[in-house]
């Protein structure tokens, strides 16, 4: 036995990672024990054996279980014993990882499996991975039928959403949860267990590569007048304010139509997918040339990848009437872009290195906000004096009853209310209650999504079902 063995051995609690063959078990283990033991593949099937492995949770050390997915078999096939080795991992482990594919939605076989793993008496974790982007959206909410509570949306591909799973596997086991501190204002933020992703966006030639020089206080990307000298996503990781980061410099966004040329075809590629992996983004637009088209085009796409978002205004040492500029553009903002209202305009100078810290002030607290969680029992005291101070509206003669709402995710927030009828509630009412809720626990500039469930509060099985 390996001294890596032994330690496993210790009496660390342990986790199965279960559920049907390709949703994603082998990259959560990698994941969560940070290392490449499991093979991953799109074939499905090719976990055959439990691998187990040691993940680190704060100041918490547990075994990890890798198993091979949950099929229907022949007795004594190849695959009715991966189902038997899987079901072992089960019996002997003290806390189930329940994994099912969010973009594929519930299947037959999860509910099948569900069983199996409600019937083992063990604690459940449900994880709806392949989160990420809208795809996923459906999936996550059909999870609740399976009835284990809440799932945990995460992309284990693209590391989003482990401080959260985190958080639920150690509150499972018992066991004291240290991922968790409190920002200066109260908020609940997740430690960074890797470098803040922040990506500078922008149409070409707005200054990019000289920004990000400037704050990195060297000469480290290529700069000059001409447009389209950064020609793919560049990673740079340093210190930054005492907190680490890791900044992209992106090649410029132009028009699609202005696009013929293949590598600037790739280079827009490049830049959107530095958006999508972005935690923070930095819009900086030329303060000569504030907000066309396309700069509020490029913030709309931040806002649909839900990313958190703050607009810096370069060259700003150019302008003469600096007050008159900035009420202009923030007026700009606040109308084109109404879906996250109070977005943090900086001005700085990129060139002369002025207003920096104001900058990494705003991206920071950005990012503070971007991961903020309100805890259930606050969300719906809120919700009981949203209504009553204005109640919905009545469709075909019948009230529409909001019963219960919950924050499932954060990065960005993400609630969902439960409502006697989704479809008749109107977007206007709606409005009303994401503004309500930005205003009553400071959830300025990111954007928030607030989504629509049938059905009663789903943690209150003593209550009847009414329509």
């Amino acid at each position: 036995m390996t001294s890596k063995d032994r330690e496993i051995a210790s009496g660390a609690p342990t986790l199965a990672i279960i559920g049907r063959p390709n949703v994603g078990k082998s990259t959560l283990f990698n994941r969560l024990t940070q290392t490449r033991d499991a093979l991953v593949s799109d074939l499905p099937g090719l976990t055959r054996d439990r691998r187990e492995g040691r993940a680190q949770l704060g100041s918490h050390t547990v075994k990890v279980v890798d198993t091979a997915g949950l099929e229907e078999a022949e007795s004594g096939s190849i695959a009715d014993r991966m189902r038997r080795q899987s079901e072992s991992a089960i019996v002997t482990c003290d806390l189930v990882l329940f994994v099912i594919d969010a973009k594929a939605g519930v299947t037959p076989a999860d509910k099948a499996f569900a069983k199996v793993a409600r019937s083992s008496g063990k604690p459940v974790v449900l994880v709806a991975n392949k989160s990420e982007g809208r795809a996923g959206r459906d999936g996550f909410y059909e999870a609740y039928e399976l009835g284990f509570g809440e799932p945990v949306p995460i992309s284990a591909e693209h590391g989003e959403g482990l401080g959260d799973l985190a958080v639920d596997i150690l509150n499972a086991l018992g066991l004291d949860n240290d991922l968790y501190g409190a920002s200066a204002d109260g908020k609940a933020i997740e430690k960074a267990e890797r470098p803040i992703r922040i990506a500078i966006v922008g149409r070409p030639n707005a200054g990019k590569s000289t920004l990000v020089n400037s704050i990195l206080g060297e000469d480290r990307m290529i700069t000059g007048p001409e447009p389209g000298l950064t020609r793919d996503s560049v990673s740079t990781d340093f210190v930054w304010g005492n907190r680490e980061v890791r900044l992209f410099d992106t090649a410029g966004l132009r028009k699609r139509a202005r696009i013929s040329e293949l590598a600037e075809k790739l280079s827009a590629s490049d830049a959107i997918k530095a958006i999508r992996f972005a935690e923070v983004v930095v819009l900086l637009i030329d303060a000569e040339r504030p907000l066309e088209h396309q700069d509020l085009t490029i913030g709309d796409l931040v806002t649909q990848e839900g990313r958190s978002f703050v607009i810096a205004i370069n060259k700003w040492d150019l302008i003469e009437d600096k007050q008159k500029m900035l009420r202009t553009i923030k007026e700009r903002v606040g109308n084109s872009l109404a879906q996250v209202p109070d977005v943090p305009v900086v001005p700085l100078s990129a060139l002369s290195e002025r207003g920096i810290d104001k900058l990494r002030d705003a991206v920071f607290k950005a990012w503070t906000i971007w991961n903020s969680r309100v805890p259930t029992p606050q969300l719906n005291r809120w919700l009981i004096e949203a209504t009553s101070r204005h109640a919905p509206p009545a469709a075909s003669g019948r009230p529409i009853r909001l019963r219960f709402i919950t924050q499932p995710s954060t990065r960005p927030p993400t609630f969902v209310a439960f409502c006697s009828k989704p479809d008749d509630l109107p977007q206007s009412y709606i409005r009303y209650l994401v503004n309500s809720l930005r205003q009553a626990f400071d959830l300025p500039g990111v954007p928030v999504r607030f989504n629509l469930r049938k059905g009663n509060n789903p943690y209150d099985k003593k209550r009847p079902k009414r329509g």
